[in-house]
């Protein structure tokens, strides 16, 4: 071996050494002089290849459920180039999900209501946060510095890990050793029956079409249980009260249950014996009825003859027609005193005869002899002819002439 071969290691070992003291220097000075005063650890120092930030960039922060191995330092990309990196992940005020802040090259502009998704670069690969837009269309405002993403516009990716312990779930144990068994109960049951599971489906499918088209009065219908609801709530001490007060009353029903069932175990018998009586007497009752009819066929023919009828019969037994034999302030009638042996006399009420002036009442007697006498309608005399001005009865065969002046005949008799 001669000199040179000896020197060589040697050489390389200063190399080497001094390569090592420059980088321990170089981190010494990145350890005593941070980028940022709240320096925590290695892994807030800027690794090389990084985003270029721009001399004016932006911070941002995304509230997710779960950011599984996400890291500081990591890509912030929009449509796969990176914009940028997370500076800082943080538990959120409400403890149950994360913050992550980012920060952002200027120049890339977003709109306010952009999604975050956490991304990962191949199966094994580093996790990165996508930064997208939101569909064409509904884009507002501008995503600028403090600006913030919701929890309702982040997602992730499932993990691999996730992936393979669902489909070892699947394989051992899980539904599809169950498949052969589903599908062959399956098939038993629907076979021979194809005809009623499509008619089935035609009605499920007639359902949904109607229900669809009666999607707007089933939701003012929940509205409206909805208002009642609210109603119901606000008077609900109303609603107690109510409810209480019923309490006594279905006491009382309780203890008159055994009278309310005897009560309606003898209307039902009731009305057995109801129905069987009309259903006996239906014919009897048809018949009744048909022979009804001539006559109330009769009396609707006579129209407006029945009314009149009606208010003449009111006024018995003066009609209209007597007002025109009262003279004065008293009736005169005439009075048949001649009849057959045995025959009732019916006193005729007519007029006075023309010219002959109506007698004056008898001393004495006062008004009680100028009062109408209660007799009925005019009828014709039984026999004989009325003497003017004679009023009174007599025995059959007995005749007279009545004093002048008296309104109540005096008949002399005569042998």
């Amino acid at each position: 071996m001669n000199d040179d071969d000896r020197r060589r290691p040697v050489v390389r070992a200063a190399v080497g050494a001094v390569a090592l003291l420059a980088t321990g220097a170089l981190i010494a000075l990145v350890v005593v002089r941070p980028e940022s005063p709240s320096f925590t650890g290695i892994e807030q120092i800027p690794l090389p290849g990084g985003a270029d930030l721009g001399d004016r960039p932006y911070e941002v922060t995304a509230e997710f459920g779960d950011v599984l191995s996400l890291a500081p330092q990591s890509s912030v990309k929009v449509n796969d180039v990176a914009v940028g990196r997370v500076t800082r992940i943080a538990l959120a005020p409400d403890g149950w999900r994360a913050r992550v802040t980012m920060r952002v090259n200027g120049k890339i502009e977003l709109p306010a209501n952009s999604y975050a998704r956490l991304e990962q670069s191949s199966l094994l690969g580093e996790k990165f946060i996508q930064l997208a837009p939101p569909p064409e269309g509904t884009a507002r405002g501008s995503l600028a510095s403090g600006g913030r993403i919701p929890h309702s516009r982040t997602n992730r990716n499932p993990e691999v890990e996730e992936v393979f312990g669902a489909l070892s779930l699947l394989l051992n144990g899980g539904g599809v050793n169950q498949l052969k068994t589903i599908t062959t109960e399956l098939n038993k049951a629907l076979a021979g029956q194809e005809p009623q599971i499509r008619s089935m489906l035609n009605r499920v499918d007639t359902l949904v079409t109607n229900l669809d088209g009666n999607k707007g009065d089933i939701t003012r219908a929940l509205d409206g249980v909805n208002r009642l609801a609210a109603t119901l709530a606000t008077r609900k001490q109303d609603v107690g009260t109510v409810l209480t007060g019923l309490s006594p009353g279905l006491k009382v029903l309780e203890k008159q249950r055994g009278s309310l069932l005897t009560m309606l175990r003898s209307l039902d018998t009731l009305s057995t014996v109801a129905v069987d009586t009309i259903n006996r007497s239906k014919a009897d009752m048809i018949a009744d009825l048909k022979a009804l009819a001539p006559t109330l066929k009769a009396l609707a023919d006579s129209g407006q003859d029945l009314p009149d009828s009606l208010q003449v019969l009111l006024t018995y037994p003066f009609t209209d027609e007597v007002l025109r034999g009262v003279k004065g302030d008293y009736l005169n009638v005439y009075l048949d005193v001649t009849a057959l042996p045995g025959t009732q006399i019916i006193p005729a009420l007519t007029p006075d005869p023309p010219g002959i002036p109506p007698l004056p009442p008898a001393e004495g007697e006062g008004a009680a002899a100028r009062g109408a006498l209660p007799l009925p309608l005019p009828l014709p005399a039984v026999s004989g002819t009325p003497k003017p001005g004679a009023s009174g009865t007599s025995k059959p065969g007995a005749s007279g002439t009545p004093k002048p002046g008296a309104s109540k005949p005096e008949m002399e008799a005569t042998p």
